[in-house]
């Protein structure tokens, strides 16, 4: 069905209405302006989401023609000089379709829009070019930047028509890969890699950093990604606090203007946690976007939820006790609580969202806001959780959402009491069904799986683990892919700046910046390894500090 004047004020519509995107997005940040071929990448691939999921857009055609390129600036990627018959934006998305076709060489292009008048008028052409001038603008008349740009854009909507349940001219390349044919499979060297990070980490920062804004109003002196550039800096060095830190930034940023650490921390204050919560989701969303077209990040469909800890609380907590709180091993101890989701498995171990924990919150409610955040952001099928979420209201919630769960059980007398019968009968497995009591005489219905651990430690009962799980014993070897979560919190608390207060706010705007830092420094390796090696290997070839440094030398934020 074509489109119509309300349907393509419906796209525009909504996409002005989603929260932190500003399209067009060299609108947004100074880092692009109307030439920056990124930003059109970027918008492009934002109407391209949104335009497919309305229910009367069902042609890649038609977007091609309707896509508004007048306010791309051409200029600087065209090599002809003096007056030409032909204008970039018309030549632009007759490759674009090209490209979307898969198509070889131009006579096919030309063969197509010949049968379709109709489509040639919504491009602008009264006259076709010939074959020959179609190949000199390719190769003579746009630059290798707006070729590679083409390219993707094409592989881009592809895969938004796909995933909205289109038929599409050919199957997008899921797996990116910019391997040169005479490449041998040895392992890239670390200029090779370094050079492909700062590329991708350059491109990442443009991306999510547009997603934060701290509000402050027009003809501030000082550059909004200054205060960025800070954060990041901050996390360059372990147990570095804003003041010591704003210090050192002023002689390492290339800027005129850098924040002090004061100023930085009451503008972080002012900042409401749903506020940085939102700001979060949205710069993830982008992240997602740049690694959804890879083979590696469609594996996902696997996320474990865990809370983590700050270091234990040594001061006055008087007035905060409701956020500083008990530790998770329940001692007379008191930190501060953060719960996270993260994809894991195979997939790419991305933050996808992050919260704080406060006294009073009960578990059910914790994992039904962190599961709301993922599910908008990916497609999940399985959770992982900590034995400390081993509720049978938390089960059924996530039955009753469709969703399939592993949970370690808290061992109570009749799960000691089988332990000790597998341990007699020297039984390494043993599984059951199991109704859990929730409540006005309804149950869950869950199966335990008893399985002993390798290389135990003690001679008793406490050689066996008890899971539960509503998806069979074949889905327990996933419960293994929850070590990521331990090695990503390490990570993620090295990435954090330092401090004293006890502002909640600004304790979990360090805490969810980190984790940002985090989610990026792996999608950079994910990319840099599949266009260097063409596969994906959980052990990063890109370092985390690696990603920091170019995150503050290489994207104009430092």
């Amino acid at each position: 069905m074509p489109s119509t004047e309300q349907s393509r004020r419906d796209v525009f519509r909504t996409i002005a209405q989603l929260q932190h995107v500003e399209w067009p997005t060299y609108g947004s940040t100074p880092l692009y302006d109307r030439s920056s071929v990124s930003a059109l990448q970027s918008d492009i691939r934002t109407v391209a989401r949104v335009w497919f999921e309305h229910d009367v857009h069902d042609s890649i055609a038609e977007f091609v023609s309707q896509y508004p390129l007048k306010y791309v600036d051409f200029g600087p990627h065209d090599e002809y000089s003096g007056s030409t018959r032909y204008q970039m934006p018309q030549l632009v998305r007759l490759f674009l379709l090209k490209e979307i076709h898969g198509w070889d060489h131009e006579t096919a292009l030309l063969t197509f829009l010949r049968q379709r008048p109709e489509l040639r008028c919504d491009l602008g052409f009264e006259r076709m070019p010939d074959q020959s001038t179609l190949w000199r603008s390719w190769h003579q008349r746009f630059t290798t930047e707006l070729r590679e740009t083409i390219e993707t854009a094409a592989r881009t909507i592809l895969i938004k028509a796909q995933d909205a349940g289109l038929i599409v001219p050919r199957e997008p390349d899921r797996k990116l890969s910019y391997r040169n044919d005479d490449q041998d499979d040895s392992a890239p060297d670390d200029q090779t890699v370094l050079k492909r990070a700062k590329k991708i980490t350059n491109h990442f920062s443009r991306i999510v950093f547009p997603a934060f804004s701290l509000n402050r109003g027009e003809g501030c002196e000082i550059h909004e990604n200054a205060y960025w550039g800070l954060q990041t800096y901050l996390g360059l060095r372990e147990n570095l606090a804003a003041n010591e830190g704003a210090r050192s930034f002023i002689y390492e940023s290339t800027r005129e203007r850098t924040p002090l650490g004061h100023a930085h921390r009451d503008h972080i204050r002012g900042l409401s946690i749903p506020a940085v919560r939102e700001m979060y989701r949205e710069a993830v969303g982008r992240l997602l976007e740049e690694v959804a077209g890879t083979e590696e990040f469609f594996r996902a469909g696997i996320v474990a939820i865990d809370i983590t800890e700050a270091d234990p609380f040594t001061g006055d907590r008087t007035g905060h006790e409701d956020e500083i709180i008990g530790t998770k091993e329940q001692t007379d101890e008191y930190a501060y609580q953060w719960a996270t989701v993260q994809l894991v498995g195979n997939a790419v171990p991305i933050l996808l969202d992050a919260r704080p924990v406060r006294k009073g919150e009960s578990r059910k409610e914790i994992v039904e806001d962190l599961l709301n955040s993922a599910e908008d952001l990916v497609h999940v099928d399985n959770v992982l959780m900590d034995r400390e979420f081993d509720s049978q209201h938390v089960l059924e919630m996530l039955s009753q959402r469709g969703l399939s769960y592993v949970v370690p059980k808290r061992m109570q007398t009749s799960e000691k009491a089988q332990a000790k019968r597998l341990l007699r009968r020297d039984r390494d497995r043993y599984e059951t069904d199991r109704k859990l009591h929730l409540g006005k005489n309804e149950w869950h219905q869950t199966t335990l799986i008893y399985r002993r651990k390798e290389n135990a430690e003690h001679d008793d009962h406490r050689q066996y683990s008890v899971f539960m799980t509503n998806c069979g014993s074949g889905h327990l070897t996933e419960y293994g892919y929850r070590w990521e979560i331990e090695s990503g919190y390490r990570s993620i608390k090295r990435f954090m700046a330092a401090t004293t207060s006890k502002d909640f706010g600004l304790r979990f705007f360090y805490f969810a910046f980190a984790c940002l830092l985090y989610s990026i420094w792996r999608a950079v390796d994910l990319l840099v390894q599949v266009e260097l090696t063409g596969e994906y290997e959980h052990s990063p070839i890109v370092t985390a500090d690696n990603t920091l440094t170019l995150l503050k030398k290489e994207t104009g934020i430092g």
